[in-house]
């Protein structure tokens, strides 16, 4: 009896195991068209194009990314473009984009972009707790051979303030004196992100509603720094910063 319990218990963990994967790959496939390559554009360069990180459509023709993925300059004489990749594959379409707003706070940046109108995102207001499991979808490894999404998943292993206190004043820089005046919670990843994965929407595995966005770099500088040895872990902006962001658009 107790052996019959076991292998009914284990046939229907697996089953939930199934079909909790079989909703992931249906979001993926759905909310893929919607995550976007952000880089430049320089017809004088070899390649022309430049991928520096991930992007999400949030608006018909608004796309939001991090700041710290967008260049501090163009070369204006080259004619250099900021632009965003729409689709995938090794003929993306290329668009060119403004920044309409920003954020160095939250490393957040919000883009406009020309063309057709794109499906936006649900930027979730579900509360998020430490466990649940989410997934992202970005580009970590570039554009060598074309615009290829990659998903990663991992549970919300912390909710944790965007700083952790020095052990003494010489191991803090002042960008870090800044952000000790006004922490804020960030979300703290058993998945391992990439540099390209800056600015990948964190979003539910079912729904596809987006919690938080990607940060690899801007966060793991003040998280970090007190380490010698840094961890793969990574770190994502509460999707509420986003929405205070868009609403300075309106």
């Amino acid at each position: 009896m107790k052996l019959a319990f076991i292998v009914i218990l284990a046939s229907f963990s697996s089953l939930f195991s199934v079909e909790a994967s079989s909703a992931l790959a249906d979001t993926i496939e759905k909310i893929k068209p919607s995550v976007v390559g952000i880089g430049t554009y320089n017809k004088l360069n070899s390649p022309r194009a430049s991928l520096r990180g991930t992007g999400f459509v949030v608006g018909s023709h608004l796309i939001a990314t991090n700041a710290h993925v967008i260049p501090k300059s163009l070369n204006q004489q080259q004619n250099e473009k900021l632009v965003v990749f729409v689709g995938q594959g090794r003929s993306p379409e290329l668009r060119i984009a403004s920044v309409v707003a920003s954020i160095e706070q939250h490393d957040l940046a919000i883009l406009k972009i020309e063309g057709k109108a794109l499906k936006p995102l649900t930027l979730s207001n579900q509360k998020v707790r430490e466990g649940e499991l989410y997934a992202f979808t970005g580009f970590p490894i570039g554009a060598v051979l074309g615009l290829y999404p990659v998903t990663h998943r991992g549970i919300i292993s912390s909710i944790t303030p965007v700083v952790i206190p020095a052990r003494n004043a010489s191991e803090l820089n002042l960008a870090q004196l800044k952000r000790l005046k006004s922490p804020y919670n960030i979300y703290q990843l058993d998945a391992t992100a990439y540099p390209g994965n800056s600015g990948s929407p964190l979003y539910h595995p079912e729904t596809g509603e987006v919690i938080a966005i990607i940060n690899k770099v801007f966060v793991k500088t003040t998280k970090e720094a007190v380490l010698a040895d840094p961890s793969a872990i990574s770190y994502a902006i509460p999707v509420i910063h986003l929405k205070q962001l868009l609403s300075s658009l309106k």
